[in-house]
C-alpha cells in the first residue's frame, strides 16, 4: 500500500474521544424537487443529522447549516466554506467531519485532502449507526452486504497505489491487473458470498411465517419513524424489555412477540426497523428481508411522535417507504396510527389532537412511556382485525365439540342457537382460518 489512507475501510475507528463536526448542505438551486417535497427546515434536518452522530457517541464540537447556492462537482461546497472548515477542523482538533448528504467518491477524496481529517456522508454515517446496533446474524449480514456496496462505490482511480499493476495467475487474475480492480473483484466476490447467505435466512425466515400460518396468528407490525418510540410501545404491549433507548436507530433486528387481544384473540405483535429520510435505495434494498415481516402484515400500526415538530414529514416519509414495499392496499384498509408520546402534550395540545382526529377508530392518542391508551390501542387492533373477518353460517353437531371448540378459538362467534341436535352458528373468521374451516369440515364429511 502507499502511503495514503486505505480506501476500502471507510468506517471510523471508536472510541469515545472522536471529536466530529457535522455539517448539512442547504442546497438551495441544485435540488428543487426534493425541497418542494420535504415539509422539514434545515435546522430541524441538522438536528437530526446531530442525533445520528450522537448515536455512535460521536463528540459534536460543531455543527451547522452551510448554504450550497452552486454545488461544486470537485468538492459540493464552495472554495470559501471549504477553507473555513479547514481552519476550523485545525482549530479543534477534528478527527471526523460528517456531510450530511450524499457524497460522490470524488468529492469525499478531495474533501479528505482539503481538510486532512476522515469524511463521511448521510450513507456513510447511518452504516456506522447500523454496523453497531445489529445483534442477530441477519442484521449483521445485511450491514456487511450494504456496506461492502457502499465501499465498492468508493473505488476511485485517485490513489497512487491503485495505479500499480500487479501480476497474477490463473483464475486470480492476468498479467497487468490493477489494484483497483483486484479491490473490486474480491468485494464482488464478498457480495456474492453474503447474498447467498442472505437467502439462507431469507428461507429459514420463511419457514418460520409458514409455521406462523399453520396456527395462526394475524400479524401486526409497528412500524414509525426512527425514535418515534416504537420499541417503548412493544415493551408496553407485551411486557418485554427489547432495547428502548432515546437514540435514533436503537432497533435494527425485527422482535416478535404473542399478544392478546381484548377479545380474546391472540397476535404475534412485531417490532420493526424504524425508517428516515433519504434512505438511500441501496441501503433499502439491502435491509429488505428485515421488512418482510411488515409485508407479510394483516395489520399496520405507524408509530408517530406527535410531538416532534416534524412530525408530518417523518410521516410523509414511512409512508412512501411503505408504498415502495407495495403496501397501498393494506395502508388503505388495515392501518392505523398510534399518536405516541402524548404524555409530553399539555391540555392545549391535547385538545389540538382529539380535534384533529385522534381516537377517531384509526388514529389513538397514547403513550408507551405511561400506558396511557395503550388498552384503546390494543382494541383499535382488535376492530380492525374484525373488519378483516368473512362471516360464515355453519351448522355443526352438538356431539363435535372439538369443532365447536375450534371456532371460539379462532373465530368471532357473533350468533349462536340450538335446534335439536346440531348448533346454527354466525361466525367472524380471519381468511386464512375461513380456508381452514372449509378443509377441516370437508375431512369430516360435511
Amino acid at each position: 500500500m502507499g502511503k495514503e489512507k486505505d480506501t476500502l475501510d471507510f468506517r471510523v475507528t471508536r472510541n469515545e474521544q472522536i471529536r466530529a463536526l457535522v455539517l448539512h448542505p442547504e442546497l438551495r438551486r441544485a435540488d428543487l424537487r426534493r425541497a418542494e417535497a420535504s415539509n422539514r427546515s434545515a435546522e430541524a434536518t441538522l438536528e437530526e443529522a446531530i442525533g445520528l452522530a450522537q448515536a455512535i457517541e460521536l463528540q459534536i464540537v460543531h455543527a451547522e447549516v452551510v448554504a450550497v447556492p452552486r454545488p461544486k462537482p470537485a468538492t459540493l461546497l464552495g472554495e470559501g466554506v471549504v477553507q473555513r472548515v479547514h481552519d476550523q477542523v485545525e482549530a479543534e482538533s477534528v478527527d471526523l467531519v460528517v456531510v450530511d448528504t450524499a457524497l460522490t467518491p470524488v468529492q469525499q477524496r478531495n474533501l479528505e485532502t482539503a481538510w486532512g481529517c476522515k469524511v463521511i456522508d448521510r450513507t456513510g454515517l447511518i452504516l456506522e449507526i447500523f454496523g453497531a446496533r445489529a445483534r442477530t446474524n441477519e442484521g449483521k449480514l445485511q450491514v456487511d452486504l450494504a456496506s461492502l456496496s457502499y465501499q465498492r462505490s468508493r473505488l476511485v482511480r485517485s490513489w497512487t497505489h491503485l495505479e500499480r499493476q500487479r501480476g497474477g495467475a490463473g483464475f486470480m487474475g492476468g498479467p497487468g491487473e490493477r489494484q483497483l480492480e483486484i479491490d473490486r473483484r474480491l468485494i464482488d466476490e464478498k457480495i456474492v458470498r453474503l447474498k447467498g447467505d442472505l437467502e439462507k435466512v431469507k428461507r429459514t425466515r420463511e419457514l418460520h411465517r409458514s409455521a406462523r400460518k399453520r396456527v395462526p396468528y394475524p400479524i401486526v407490525a409497528l412500524v414509525g419513524y426512527t425514535n418515534a418510540g416504537k420499541s417503548t410501545l412493544f415493551n408496553r404491549l407485551t411486557a418485554s424489555d427489547v432495547r428502548a433507548q432515546d437514540l435514533l436507530f436503537a432497533t435494527l433486528d425485527p422482535t416478535m412477540r404473542r399478544v392478546q387481544l381484548p377479545s380474546g384473540k391472540e397476535i404475534i405483535l412485531s417490532d420493526t426497523v424504524g425508517f428516515i429520510s433519504d434512505l438511500p435505495t441501496d441501503l433499502i434494498a439491502a435491509f429488505r428481508a428485515t421488512l418482510e415481516e411488515v409485508t407479510e402484515a394483516d395489520v399496520i400500526v405507524h408509530v408517530r411522535d406527535i410531538v416532534h415538530a416534524d412530525t408530518l414529514a417523518q410521516r410523509d416519509d414511512v409512508l412512501a417507504i411503505l408504498k415502495d414495499l407495495n403496501l397501498e392496499e393494506t395502508l388503505e384498509n388495515s392501518s392505523l396510527e398510534a399518536w405516541n408520546k402524548a404524555d409530553l402534550l399539555d391540555s392545549e395540545g391535547r385538545t389540538q389532537l382529539e380535534q384533529a382526529g385522534g381516537n377517531d377508530g384509526n388514529r389513538v392518542i397514547c403513550s408507551a412511556a405511561s400506558g396511557e391508551g395503550c388498552d384503546d390501542l390494543l382494541e383499535a387492533i382488535d376492530r380492525k382485525l374484525a373488519e378483516r373477518r368473512s362471516n360464515i353460517s355453519t351448522r355443526v353437531a352438538l356431539s363435535d365439540g372439538a369443532t365447536l371448540a375450534w371456532l371460539y378459538r379462532h373465530g368471532d362467534v357473533r350468533e349462536r342457537h340450538d335446534e335439536g341436535e346440531f348448533a346454527i352458528l354466525e361466525v367472524g373468521l380471519e381468511p386464512a382460518d375461513a380456508a381452514r374451516f372449509e378443509r377441516r369440515q370437508a375431512g369430516n364429511g360435511n
